[in-house]
C-alpha cells in the first residue's frame, strides 16, 4: 500500500478532497454500535477526512498511512479540530498483524478503509482483521463518490478532456469506486467469512473550480505532478471549458460496505 501521495500532492489532498457528511458517520457508528469505549483503526487514512470527524464519535481513532506527509497533515487537522484522541501511525495493510499484537485480540470496534482499498491486498487484509475485532465490530469499506473525471455530467466530460490533454492519454481510472470494485470487496469479505451489508448516502453539493482542479492533482503520484506553470495552464483551460463557471453541482454517492465476522 503505497501511492506516492507526498509533498504537494498531500497538500492538495488535505485542501481539496471532500470530507463526509454526518449521515456517513452515523452509518459507520450505527453499524458496529461504536461509542466512547471503542478504538477504530482507519487504514489508509490519508489526511484524516474520515479519521478526524470519527474521533468525535468514539474513544480513540488510530490513523494508519504509508505516507509521512499525509500523516503530518492529518495530525494537524486533528489538532485544529481539538481531537486529542486521534493518533497517527506510519504503516500499511501488511502491518495489520503487528498492529494486532500491539493492540491485542478483539480490541477494536471497527476497521475503516476509505478511498484506499484499491491499494491493498483485500484477501489478506480481511482475514488478518478478524482477530482484532471485538464482538459486534467489523470492517467498513467506504468510497467517496465517483472520480471527478468520470461523472455523467457536462462539467465532468469537460474536465476529462482537459485532463487527457494534460496527461497525453485516455483517463479511465475508476479507483475501484464502481460496481466492479465493490464486487471485489464483497467477494473478498465473503471469502474471509464476513456477513456483508451495503448502503449509500447520496447528496448534491457545490464543487468549486479550485477544488475540482486540486482534486485532480491530489490523485496524481508526486512524481507525475506537473510543474507550477503547467498546473496554472490546466486550471485556466478547465475554467474556459466550463464556460467561465467557477462553481458546479456534484452529485456525490458515498458507498459503504460493512462486514461482520461470521
Amino acid at each position: 500500500m503505497a501511492a506516492g501521495f507526498s509533498g504537494e500532492v498531500a497538500t492538495y489532498y488535505a485542501r481539496h478532497r471532500r470530507g463526509y457528511p454526518s449521515e456517513v458517520l452515523d452509518a459507520v457508528v450505527g453499524a458496529f454500535g461504536l461509542g466512547d469505549g471503542d478504538t477504530v483503526v482507519d487504514l489508509g487514512c490519508g489526511t484524516g477526512q474520515l479519521s478526524v470527524p470519527l474521533a468525535a464519535r468514539v474513544g480513540t481513532v488510530l490513523g494508519v498511512d504509508p505516507e509521512p506527509d499525509m500523516l503530518a497533515l492529518a495530525r494537524r487537522a486533528a489538532l485544529d479540530a481539538g481531537r486529542a484522541n486521534a493518533a497517527w501511525l506510519l504503516g500499511a495493510d501488511g502491518d495489520l498483524p503487528t498492529l494486532g499484537r500491539l493492540l491485542g485480540d478483539r480490541t477494536i470496534g471497527a476497521l475503516t478503509v476509505a478511498v484506499a482499498i484499491h491499494f491493498m491486498d483485500r484477501d489478506t487484509l480481511f482475514r488478518s482483521a478478524r482477530g482484532l475485532l471485538r464482538p459486534g465490530g467489523g470492517i467498513a469499506v467506504v468510497t467517496n463518490g465517483t472520480p471527478l473525471w468520470l461523472q455523467d455530467t457536462e462539467w465532468s466530460r469537460a474536465l476529462r478532456g482537459c485532463l487527457e490533454r494534460l496527461l497525453g492519454h485516455p483517463v479511465t481510472a475508476t479507483c475501484q469506486t464502481d460496481e466492479a470494485g465493490r464486487r471485489r470487496n464483497r467477494d473478498a469479505l465473503v471469502a474471509a467469512g464476513y456477513r456483508v451489508r451495503e448502503s449509500s448516502v447520496r447528496y448534491d453539493a457545490p464543487l468549486r473550480l479550485d477544488d475540482m482542479v486540486g482534486g485532480v492533482f491530489s490523485a496524481l503520484p508526486a512524481d507525475r505532478l506537473p510543474g507550477p506553470p503547467e498546473r496554472a495552464a490546466f486550471a485556466a483551460e478547465v475554467h474556459a471549458a466550463l464556460g467561465g463557471r467557477v462553481v458546479v453541482t456534484e452529485r456525490v454517492d458515498v458507498r459503504l460496505q460493512f462486514g461482520w465476522p461470521g
